[in-house]
């Protein structure tokens, strides 16, 4: 693949000022986690460790969102920010050098992405902006990450993506609104929006399964998810409606079922500002978090029953990841770590660097 001279840039100082916090090289079995920071106006992707210290730091020409993970490989994606055009994958570890990635002249990514395939395929959410349609790219993992093709994902404005336990479906977050990057970060098709999750075998291509909202609720996008103990999908969305009206924001899909949807307590509803920026759930499968960085809080539900467990106030807090047993890692924009539980919250790092929409664990 050609990159443009930004990338070739990029690369070059991701090459040369990648930063190994000295005597901090983690274990394979120890946690690690991954988010993209920003501060005085420089950009990186961190790994940091359980108790918040830096592993590794990798300077990035931009705003950062999320990322793909190859556990097994210890190897991760950074994306930009969409309308991003650049993406870099990196060994964990730090032991080999990053790898750019550039996205084709016509695409650009949308943040998120997976490993497929034994770690052999990338998959990145990206928008055919000129054809008004969500793709999925694939890239060759083993051919320094050379894009070899796409799907389409049936949607407008792909997010998320996530990789279902049998290995070969890419669960699909089409948030359904339309942009271009000539144009800022404007949505163009508010009225005629038409969110879904999909479900794609990632072989053949095919659409296994769509499920998508009342009409009533087609302004209701849908952008982030994660997958429970069951493989049921949970999932975040931001409202584009009227901002007088508050419908639910969060949500749950089981295969061969209609979507259900889930309200907290009026006050804690409100207090989410129609907004939720990044879903997770605690390793024992129990609780999931949605933040809602607009309102400064992070709702807690039972991932059995949907009940709300409760609430962290956290100003511009955003990123959540699961930490331990009925714990979340939370991250903000004001450079704080939290761990919490619907019931307590302890500081890890009290502030710093500026924490982007997304933390990963690994």
């Amino acid at each position: 693949m050609r990159l443009t001279g930004i990338d070739r840039r990029t690369f070059l100082a991701l090459a040369g000022a990648s930063l190994i916090a000295p005597g901090l090289r983690a274990g394979e079995d120890e946690p690690l986690f991954l988010g993209a920071r920003g501060q005085d106006g420089r950009f990186e992707a961190a790994v940091i460790d359980e108790r918040g210290r830096d592993r590794l730091v990798l300077p990035l020409e931009a705003r950062g969102h999320s990322f793909a993970l190859d556990p097994t490989a210890r190897r991760a994606v950074a994306f930009a920010r969409a309308p991003g055009r650049f993406a870099m994958a990196f060994d964990v570890d730090g032991k080999t050098a990053p790898v750019a990635i550039a996205a084709s002249p016509d695409r650009h990514f949308f943040g998120h992405g997976i490993y497929a395939d034994g770690g052999r395929l990338l998959l990145a959410t990206e928008n055919d902006y000129e054809g008004e349609r969500g793709v999925t790219g694939l890239y060759d993992a083993s051919d320094s990450y050379r894009r070899i093709g796409e799907l389409p994902t049936g949607g407008i404005g792909p997010h998320e993506i996530l990789m279902a336990a049998d290995g070969r479906t890419a669960i699909i977050a089409n948030g359904g609104i339309l942009t271009h990057p000539d144009y800022d970060r404007i949505k163009l098709n508010l009225g005629t929006m038409a969110p879904s999750i999909v479900y794609l075998d990632i072989a053949s291509g095919e659409l296994i399964e769509e499920a998508s909202l009342p009409q009533a609720l087609h302004q209701l996008s849908i952008r982030h998810m994660v997958l429970d103990a069951r493989g049921d999908v949970w999932f975040g969305c931001q409202f584009e409606g009227d901002p007088a009206v508050a419908p639910p924001l969060v949500g749950r899909h089981r295969r061969g079922n209609a979507i259900e949807l889930f309200t907290a307590p009026s006050t804690i509803h409100r207090a989410m500002r129609n907004y939720v920026g990044s879903v997770a759930i605690d390793p024992a499968g129990d609780i999931v978090a949605t933040s809602a960085p607009h309102g400064g809080i992070v709702v807690f539900w039972d991932s059995a029953t949907g009940r709300c467990m409760g609430t962290l106030d956290l100003p511009d807090g955003c990123g959540v990841a699961p930490y331990s047993a009925g714990e979340l890692l939370v991250s903000s924009g004001r450079g704080e770590l939290v761990v919490a539980t619907p019931d307590d919250q302890r500081a890890l790092v009290p502030g710093g660097a500026a924490w982007d929409n997304h933390l990963r664990r690994i």
